[in-house]
């Protein structure tokens, strides 16, 4: 997965889009990869929503840029996080993200021209 979203047609995977088990994983992992190699563009990170996934998850944006360091796929960062967030962690998060936030993720889907679930 490209992390250059610096021409404006690329973006960074869906937050509904789930990996392991695991809601806004994708995302954020791309978005942290794009601000460690400058190719940020206008997107933010770490935003609100990925600080408050970091913190059901209980893991901080630290961790995870120390862990993307070494981890540069997504299986790779998926073992890292699972052995630091559990069952209820990620129920906590993913309930998060799909119930409290879901006005949230349809906005990013039309904005960067998915279709919001």
């Amino acid at each position: 997965m490209a992390t250059d979203f610096r021409d404006g047609k690329t973006f960074p995977r869906r937050g509904r889009d789930e990996c392991g088990g695991y809601l806004w994983l994708l995302r954020v992992f791309d978005k942290a990869r794009a601000a460690s190699d400058g190719t940020i563009h206008d997107y933010i990170y770490p935003c609100p929503m990925d600080k408050g996934v970091f913190e059901r998850w209980g893991v901080t944006s630290e961790d995870f840029d120390a862990a993307i360091a070494t981890r540069r796929s997504d299986d790779a960062i998926l073992g890292w996080l699972k052995e630091r967030a559990g069952d209820g962690a990620r129920e906590a998060a993913n309930r998060w993200v799909e119930v409290e936030k879901a006005e949230n993720l349809d906005r990013q889907d039309a904005e960067e021209g998915g279709v919001p679930a």
